[in-house]
């Protein structure tokens, strides 16, 4: 370690949290509360700076402490880590949201909730981190050099519409516009990138989303799928623009619509590109797909093609029953809590294990969400006092699963800040998170 003369020029504050011991930073003499600056004269403000720089063979770390600046050399691979840990995730604050989008969730929420539930972010590292999805508003020209310069991959956008003048009505945010040539740009640079379009009835959809749809084609390869989710509306949109939920005719035009364009991508190109969420099929009261439609799940976590790959993982694990069946404890009853949309799924698995195992009995609870209002429908959204509430006083067995979603990220609280054990104590039986694939449905069921 020797000192240097390096002065910070930007306003990041990278404090260390902690430093592995024995590892590279340690042994560097490296400590926690020093701030990190630069890695190899390149400014160090958050996440993104860091793991990209840090991906030299060869480096140093300028560094202050007590207001002194110094280096840290440290020889290692690759991409091996050096043993630091910071603040925060993102090493500094997240970026809020500057849109005011017509059909925005958050502010649809009731009034006394946890403030954490009121903060709306549109961080584009979170989009490469963690998959969320971004309004390109928060980003600058500076913004997309560096991330075709470090060439983040990939960055998901939420496009709702390729028409400007209708994508600044919708996000009420006089960028949200002009912000759309961003998208030429990462593709241009190879960048991969994913798409969003939350749907509203009346806005844009029909015309709207038909040029949506062939706007957003001419981005193929870079941007390699998009998902079309129907706006989701609670019972709290009072002074809130109004929208209105699409009906089952509206909802299987919507499909129609969109295949027509898929099957055109998948005939010319190999893949259908564009994929409408399962909300959409159950709302229009047809089947899904099979899992050929989905080009492997792309959009999966918006809720595309989920029910489809549940159930075919379920199948593929029901071979393996006979393995299981020796640690299980038979006889055995487990009730199941889960929201309307995943219902019909929940009770299908269900029926077909307890043919399959002597001594098992399973209930399913189909939990209306009265806390939202009960066109939410997304076992996600469910509430501890919905469940309790709709589960008090029924035959609940010796343990009650409920979905592993439902609670915050931390896994202790649902959304209205009931915990998993006061539901215990309530209903007077074990509770337990069940899980979302279809193979630990029945690990999960059968207590193995």
């Amino acid at each position: 370690m020797r000192h240097c003369a390096i002065v910070q020029k930007g306003d990041g504050m990278v404090r260390i949290e902690t430093v592995e011991k024995k590892s590279r930073a340690d042994r560097a003499g490296i400590k926690p509360g020093d701030i990190l600056i630069a890695i190899n004269g390149r400014e160090i403000n958050d996440v993104l700076d860091y793991r990209f720089f840090l991906a030299e063979r060869e480096i140093i770390l300028s560094l202050s402490r007590d207001g002194k600046c110094f280096e840290a050399k440290i020889k290692k691979s690759q991409y091996d880590d050096i043993g630091l840990d910071f603040e925060t995730p993102l090493m500094d604050k997240k970026h809020s949201c500057e849109n005011k989008c017509i059909f925005c969730f958050i502010d649809q929420l009731p009034k006394g909730m946890r403030k954490t539930l009121y903060f709306k972010d549109d961080d584009s590292r979170l989009s490469f981190l963690h998959g969320n999805y971004i309004t390109l508003t928060n980003l600058h020209d500076k913004d997309i050099d560096r991330i075709i310069e470090m060439h983040i991959s990939p960055v998901n956008i939420s496009v709702h519409t390729t028409n400007p003048e209708l994508r600044v009505k919708m996000m009420h945010n006089k960028r949200a516009g002009e912000v759309l040539s961003y998208i030429k740009r990462l593709s241009d640079a190879g960048i991969s990138l994913c798409g969003q379009i939350v749907l509203c009835k009346g806005v844009n959809d029909g015309e709207e989303l038909d040029r949506s749809l062939r706007d957003l084609t001419q981005f193929f390869p870079a941007m390699q799928s998009v998902s079309i989710v129907p706006a989701g509306l609670t019972k709290y949109r009072e002074k809130l623009y109004q929208l209105e939920q699409f009906t089952p005719r509206e909802a299987s035009a919507v499909i129609d619509q969109v295949d027509a364009v898929a099957e055109r991508m998948r005939a010319e190109q190999g893949i259908r590109m564009f994929y409408c969420a399962d909300e959409l099929y159950l709302k229009a009261g047809r089947a899904l797909p099979d899992e050929d439609y989905y080009d492997g799940y792309p959009q999966i976590e918006n809720g595309v093609g989920m029910i489809t790959s549940t159930l075919a993982e379920f199948y593929d694990e029901l071979d393996y029953i006979d393995e299981y069946l020796g640690e299980a404890t038979l006889p055995r009853t487990v009730s199941i809590a889960t929201g309307e949309a995943a219902y019909c799924l929940i009770k299908a698995m269900a029926l077909k294990l307890e043919e399959r195992v002597d001594g098992l009995k399973i209930n399913v609870y189909k939990i209306r969400n009265d806390f939202f209002g009960d066109s939410i429908t997304v076992a996600g959204l469910l509430t501890g006092g919905d469940m309790i509430a709709q589960l008090e006083g029924k035959a609940l067995g010796d343990l009650l699963l409920f979905p592993e979603n439902s609670l915050r990220a931390d896994g202790d609280l649902f959304l209205d800040d009931i915990s998993p054990e006061e539901m215990s104590s309530r209903l007077g039986v074990c509770v337990k998170a069940g899980h979302n694939d279809g193979a630990q449905f029945i690990r999960d069921v059968l207590g193995v």
